[in-house]
């Protein structure tokens, strides 16, 4: 007896090719919203539907529709956006959204608050800017990222190029996209089968491809369902480490969903790079779980059929074997602040945004500054996912210019900042995520001074510690890698995860579950006291925790009751 389809199996279906009724609901006058249907097609296109939860209750009152709006999220492949680019998205912030920019752990942009009838023309804007937004959500391969500066030398530019290459190559074929946001001529009848590699129901769940240049691992390659590490020697790309099944998704409560990092099965060379890739997709197309979409990830199917036999499918459909895999060394998965110079002369200025957001509030006018960078800027920008970006490729003689457009908007506190709060990631959560349980990127700027006043008193301001938040454990902020990690139980309780590495290689351990601030704190402050005290040179937090037995070593990735 088989297993039945999830429903949303059936929406894709029935949706020919992910058209649904999208374009009747957005004519739709009566509400500012969609159907559910058509909300759950409408990801595959770039979007959610999402409400303002600080007014649900009062326009519940007022016998009013939810304050419905949708985000928007861009196809940006390595994160990379011109100067043009960049202007028309922050006009569109301004003109169609709620004034803001987010930069997200994918090296993409959200907008946010974008009602039904502004959306269209805003996905019409992005395209005539030479962007995308189909496949930034869906069970589809993602926005493929990588390490965010490329230029350091000839052999970046190269793994940066396979990045690129694998985003437009992986992307959906399908011109519903087309006909329901730029106008182009619906087919006449059922339309053709249009997904040689997806096929009518795409994947089982969404995809993440990343690609790392070691010695950063600024992308967490490990929580990536499809890794790339490249191995560069004596300046030449000789191919890639493939590592499958990670994922940093859970629900409380439930064993048997948990994070997982990715493994590492073997190496390819370039030319062999597009097949493998293909190849771990589509054996996850046909092996995923298509019935119970919390056990649909990548990371469940290798765990359920065992990582040596999908390595044996995919070497089958691929006709080839891997070769084992080849050396390489992460020392950390953060950003590098500052200017550094390329191989190639010119310039990249990073620069640290709180939480991603640009935004202009009181003299912090930083969604202005990028503006007026912008204007001037004459190389690119690379958005990176750790939420910062880098105005890259600057002409020696232009750096001056540079600082002072940085200095006048306040962007160059990360020549101040302590080192937690630089290397601080937090998603969106409330008001408009519709998963979050408590708050994120809105907690930030009050648990931040309240940590660094106590690492400051034991002379850790300058200790780097990965801190992540996450207003719920679906892990869009990559929490389970924090040294530091808070995860949301419900509003003002978290749970307090410790012992992730700095390169991204081991994950953290629960602390403490379901606990407020003054919980958190009162735990930090001794473990920080211990720490200044007793770490041996260059030893980070993590493994210092590790090193005194504070946390246990050796921990399972995988519940035992799930690969029994």
């Amino acid at each position: 007896m088989s297993t039945p389809l999830s429903d949303l199996e059936r929406i894709k279906i029935e949706s020919r090719y992910l058209r649904g009724t999208i374009a009747e609901g957005l004519r739709d006058p009566v509400t500012n919203a969609i159907s559910d249907d058509d909300n759950k097609l409408l990801k595959f296109h770039g979007s959610y539907l999402q409400d303002d939860r600080d007014l649900r209750e009062e326009r519940r009152k007022q016998k009013l529709e939810p304050a419905y709006s949708f985000m928007l999220r861009a196809r940006l492949p390595s994160g990379v956006v011109t100067p043009g680019q960049w202007l028309v998205f922050d006009r569109l912030a301004r003109e169609h959204a709620n004034g803001t920019l987010r930069i997200t752990t994918r090296q993409t942009f959200q907008w946010h608050g974008i009602i039904k009838h502004h959306l269209k023309p805003t996905i019409a804007a992005i395209h005539g800017a030479l962007a995308s937004t189909i496949a930034a959500c869906g069970d589809v391969v993602r926005n493929v990222v990588s390490t965010a500066n490329p230029v350091e030398s000839a052999a970046h530019a190269v793994a940066y190029e396979w990045a690129s290459r694998l985003s437009s190559e992986l992307a959906p074929q399908t011109r519903a996209y087309h006909e329901i946001w730029l106008d182009g001529e619906p087919l006449v009848g059922e339309p053709e089968p249009v997904e040689p590699m997806y096929g009518a129901t795409y994947l089982p769940r969404k995809f993440k491809i990343g690609l790392a240049i070691p010695p950063l691992n600024d992308i967490d390659v490990f929580a990536q369902d499809l890794g790339l590490i490249a191995i560069i020697e004596q300046d030449e790309l000789k191919g890639f480490n493939v590592a499958i099944g990670g994922g940093m998704g859970a629900t409380h409560g439930d064993p048997t969903t948990y994070p997982r990092l990715a493994s590492v099965i073997g190496f390819v060379t370039p030319d062999q790079l597009r097949a493998v890739a293909e190849a771990v997709i589509t054996v996850q197309r046909d092996w995923g779980n298509r019935s119970e979409r919390k056990h649909a990830r990548l990371k469940y199917t290798i765990d359920h059929r065992g990582l040596d036999a999908f390595k044996a499918e995919v070497e089958a459909r691929v006709g080839f074997a891997l070769e084992p895999e080849r050396d390489y060394q992460f020392d950390d998965n953060g950003d590098r602040y500052g200017w550094i110079e390329g191989a190639d002369g010119r310039w990249h200025l990073t620069l640290q945004i709180e939480s991603g957001r640009l935004a202009d509030v009181g003299e912090r006018r930083w969604l202005t500054g990028l503006r007026e960078l912008a204007k001037v800027h004459q190389g690119d920008f690379r958005l990176t996912c750790n939420q910062n970006v880098i105005v890259a490729n600057v002409a020696a003689d232009e750096r001056a210019r540079i600082d002072a457009i940085v200095a006048a908007h306040g962007l160059d506190g990360y020549r101040t900042h302590s080192a937690i709060r630089q290397l601080a990631v937090a998603c969106v959560a409330l008001p408009t995520c519709g998963l979050a349980m408590a708050e994120s990127e809105r907690y930030v700027p009050e648990l931040l001074p309240k940590l660094e006043a106590v690492l400051e008193a034991h002379g850790l301001r300058d200790a780097p510690i990965l801190l992540r938040l996450s207003g719920c454990p679906n892990g869009c902020s990559r929490p389970y890698l924090g040294e530091i990690a808070l995860v949301g139980r419900g509003p003002g309780r978290y749970d307090l995860r410790l012992g992730a590495d700095f390169r991204g290689q081991r994950l953290n351990q629960v602390y403490l579950e379901n606990v407020d601030e003054a919980a958190i704190l009162e735990a930090l402050t001794p473990l920080f006291a211990r720490y200044a005290a007793e770490r041996s040179t260059g030893e980070h937090f993590g493994d210092f925790l590790l090193r005194v037995g504070v946390l246990a070593g050796n921990v399972r990735r995988i519940p035992a009751e799930v690969v029994a």
